[in-house]
């Protein structure tokens, strides 16, 4: 197996993967037998999920659900993102090495810095595969271990671990929480699966991003290591000394923020209207989502450490919750005046999804989109 490929040599994935598993945190403790049953109850949820989430959005058919469910632990949810990540930055990882030129002196340097970022990108992902319940992986490939849908990637991943620890640190019902849980998960896959264009117009969106990035290669390799050494207890108040500005915000460029604009308001839509389905369907089938809800604001709110605060900031984690929250109030803005399926306009091509300032007032996405032709 080769750690250093001609596309990827800013990176050595596999190291990446093997310092995450060797420094992932152990999860809670369970008994095989328990284990076994969480695994197949999760499995029933999201299953049981789709009839909900359809009959709530109005979105999909049963046909259009043709990406796999995985089930997995922390490792596991390191090797899928692995491969997600490796995917995606192609295009710019292929461009800083063009940037970094060739020649002897500049692969040895490349063998090493793509170590070197293998391990610290490792130790951020064992940071993370600890914090994330579920995903739904959108540019996933398929491997052997981690299958994918038939039409060009997708599938939707459940942390065990994670959930069975949020579960208990909460105090909440384990079956309601796992149900919830994956509502808002489901949520996502229906999203994908029922919108056939919005996987490519993401990617598209994503890789112009990408390929509007103008800086050193160091630089960004920097980004990573300041991150990094903020999780290894090096530089905790990394957040200050970059005045509040996250990984993303450090690298744009102006095209980039342009472009940055309308990622942020797809992804506040789409994490938006997961919460609103998740809590529009949750008192139907889930006996005590009042209290899991209320817990699991607070917990999402204060966040774990100071530490913990200081990644948040740097990867640019808080501006994920700030989504959630602005994302759900428009489009329960949007459902209060229209209906669902005025709401659901929304998914009818890349013109009709909100801008970043229409996320934020909602009646003026409501009057681009539905005004009334002039008689």
């Amino acid at each position: 197996m080769t750690s250093i490929g001609a596309n990827s040599g800013m990176v050595d994935w596999n190291l990446a993967v093997a310092t995450a598993t060797r420094l992932v945190r152990p999860g809670p403790e369970v008994s095989r037998d328990e284990a076994r049953a969480v695994v197949a109850e999760l499995r029933r949820h999201a299953k049981s999920s789709e009839e909900h989430v359809r009959g709530f959005t109005r979105m999909g058919t049963e046909e259009t659900h043709d990406t796999p469910v995985l089930v997995v632990d922390r490792p596991g949810w390191v090797r899928a993102n692995v491969a997600g990540f490796r995917e995606i930055l192609k295009p710019l990882l292929e461009k800083m090495q063009e940037r970094r030129g060739g020649g002897a002196g500049n692969a040895v340097l490349g063998a090493v810095g793509g170590k070197v970022t293998g391990v610290e990108l490792g130790m951020l992902l064992s940071f993370l595969s600890s914090r994330v319940l579920g995903q739904y992986e959108t540019f996933a490939p398929a491997t052997r271990e981690l299958p994918a849908g038939a039409n060009g990637g997708g599938r939707l991943l459940l942390v065990a671990p994670n959930i069975v620890h949020v579960e208990r640190e909460l105090d909440v019902e384990p079956h309601d929480f796992r149900l919830w849980v994956t509502l808002h998960e489901e949520t996502h896959r229906t999203q994908f699966t029922a919108v056939p264009w919005l996987r490519d117009h993401l990617e598209g969106e994503i890789q112009s991003f990408l390929a509007e990035t103008d800086v050193d290669p160091m630089t960004v390799l920097e980004r990573v290591r300041e991150a990094a050494q903020s999780l290894a207890g090096g530089r905790p108040e990394a957040e200050e000394d970059d005045g509040g500005r996250s990984l993303v915000e450090l690298v744009q460029t102006p095209a980039q923020r342009e472009v940055l604009g309308r990622l942020t308001a797809v992804m506040s839509l789409l994490e938006g209207h997961a919460d609103f389905v998740m809590d529009g369907v949750g008192p139907a089938v889930v006996p005590s989502v009042g209290e899991i809800r209320e817990k699991f604001q607070q917990r999402r709110a204060k966040g774990a450490s100071r530490l913990d605060m200081a990644l948040r900031k740097l990867l640019g984690l808080d501006a994920k919750l700030r989504q959630y929250r602005d994302g759900e109030r428009f489009v329960r803005a949007v459902v209060e005046e229209c209906g669902m399926d005025g709401f659901n306009r929304v998914w009818t091509s890349p013109n009709t999804l909100p801008t970043k300032s229409e996320i934020a007032k909602p009646a003026d996405w409501i009057a681009r989109v539905h005004r009334k032709p002039e008689a």
